[in-house]
């Protein structure tokens, strides 16, 4: 069965708000909900620990298995895990337990951080080579902050709806998402439709296609080694993963300086992040916009982009909540608008058989970026206040619009665009 570029595109983005709404209802009471249960702060980065380790090792591998079996048995796969790490999370009651649960969610991320968007681009580019998946890209984008802006509405108030006074009241959220990912389950099984040649199916085909991974990923790293525009993305991902986790890191804490209270900050936070999640939204339907205000040059594009976030950053520790909250709105919207315009060039750069794991690679990097940001800049933080560290991050973003740039030369013009 062959898909249009709109059927294609339909399914790619209601899949994409599927995937991302259970991580929404779960994300306001993961973390009290271990608290209630024992856990420690310490306890609990821990936990967290073990979810960003398992990412970190398994982004490449499932990017090469997806390429090497397939993207639909990945994905669901993918979903199957997800819902089991959410039903232990539920069951969960001392640190193993979460850990272990965190672990099977960190699988099913690293499974899921390349093959849906691979599986988009190469059926838009079966049914039409010409087509351009920008569109479509800026509207997953859009799903993307919209499933989680609504996951966190819902996750937070469902537990409202319940008298009752123990944690079981945190666990309903879980368990709602446990069931829209067993349901994600059925849509990927029905809606993905495999593209390109049939890789067979059954343990034979899977021993096979486990057998390519190693060959897959080296292949694609050798890729990105020679490809100057696939490495300048990459530290592109690099970059901006410094600056979200420094943002979400650093940013309570800053909140909580201004308004003299952690509860109190911490209330105002989250307001903030919910903002800024539908703030992204709806700064990704915007990315084909800028790029035909940008002429058709994705990279002067995303360099403009970054240049606008890098002032909306920086100047964070010169206002008051209110004030953080529409900068960091600006940064979402101009963050999640880019994202669209670099992935255009990536899968310019890209052919059918190594997307799912040059799309790991860009996820992988994201994730070291993350960390380092984690480590550094909350360093930073603490030796020179929270406003530094938020500086820091605003200088990050301009070394994005620099790298950016550089993108002008040598970037093959996708279908139905011109990148200069």
């Amino acid at each position: 069965m062959s898909l249009g570029v709109r059927s294609a595109t339909r399914r790619y983005v209601g899949l994409t708000a599927l995937h991302w709404l259970p991580v929404g209802l779960s994300a306001p009471v993961t973390v009290l909900l271990a608290s209630s249960r024992g856990l420690s702060p310490a306890d609990v980065g821990v936990v967290f620990a073990v979810y960003s380790a398992v990412v970190l090792v398994l982004e490449l591998p499932t990017g090469g298995l997806a390429d090497a079996i397939g993207t639909r048995p990945v994905l669901v796969l993918s979903a199957l895990l997800s819902t089991a790490g959410l039903l232990a999370v539920a069951a969960a009651d001392d640190v193993v337990a979460f850990a272990l649960a965190e672990g099977l969610r960190g699988v099913a991320r690293a499974l899921s951080s390349g093959p849906l968007e691979a599986w988009y681009v190469d059926a838009v580019r079966a049914a039409d080579p010409e087509a351009d998946v920008t569109p479509g890209l800026s509207r997953a984008g859009a799903a993307d902050g919209a499933g989680l802006c609504l996951g966190a509405v819902v996750g937070g108030l469902l537990p409202l709806l319940t008298d009752d006074a123990g944690d079981g009241v945190l666990v309903l959220p879980v368990l709602a998402a446990a069931a829209l990912a067993l349901c994600s389950v059925v849509a990927v099984a029905l809606l993905v439709v495999p593209v390109g040649a049939v890789r067979g199916s059954g343990p034979a085909a899977l021993r096979a296609g486990v057998r390519e991974v190693p060959a897959v990923v080296r292949e694609t790293a050798r890729m990105v080694g020679r490809d100057r525009l696939l490495r300048r993305l990459l530290a592109v991902s690099l970059l901006v993963g410094a600056v979200l986790s420094t943002l979400e890191l650093v940013g309570p804490l800053h909140v909580a300086e201004l308004t003299g209270s952690r509860t109190e900050g911490s209330a105002v936070f989250g307001v903030v992040m919910a903002v800024s999640f539908a703030a992204a939204g709806v700064g990704a339907l915007l990315a084909p916009a800028v790029r035909r205000a940008a002429r058709g040059s994705a990279a002067v594009g995303t360099a403009g982009l970054a240049v606008v976030g890098a002032l909306a950053v920086a100047a964070v520790p010169l206002g008051g909540p209110v004030v953080l909250g529409c900068l960091f709105a600006v940064f979402y919207v101009t963050n999640a608008a880019a994202w669209p315009l670099w992935k255009q060039v990536m899968h310019g750069q890209v052919g059918e058989g190594r997307r799912a794991t040059a799309l790991s690679a860009s996820s992988l990097a994201l994730q070291v970026g993350a960390l380092g940001g984690t480590l550094g800049l909350a360093r930073l933080a603490e030796a020179a206040g929270t406003g530094a560290a938020l500086q820091a991050a605003g200088a990050a973003l301009v070394l994005v619009a620099v790298t950016s740039l550089g993108l002008r030369r040598g970037a093959r013009a996708p279908a139905g665009a011109v990148v200069r």
